[in-house]
């Protein structure tokens, strides 16, 4: 059996890219703090467009669970 879940979560998702992305570009030797925010926030961008391909809105993600082949699949968002 194949079944469907939606999940939604607003600040999840949010929270974890600035979270890593803050903690690699404080490993970044050389910055001073407006480089490093402004390195941060391109980051953040790049990721978070990159995280669209599976959070619809930042938010919503679906995932396909299957009994049978003992698996669960994150969905790509539909467009």
């Amino acid at each position: 059996m194949k079944f469907t879940v939606s999940m939604k979560d607003p600040d999840t998702l949010d929270d974890a890219i600035h979270d890593a992305v803050h903690s690699a570009v404080n490993e970044m030797p050389g910055l001073d703090d407006e480089a490093r925010e402004a390195v941060q926030e391109k980051r953040m961008e790049t990721v978070r467009e990159l995280a669209s391909k599976w959070f619809e809105y930042g938010e919503y993600l679906r995932v396909e669970i299957d009994t049978v082949a003992n698996t669960c699949t994150v969905l790509p968002v539909a467009r």
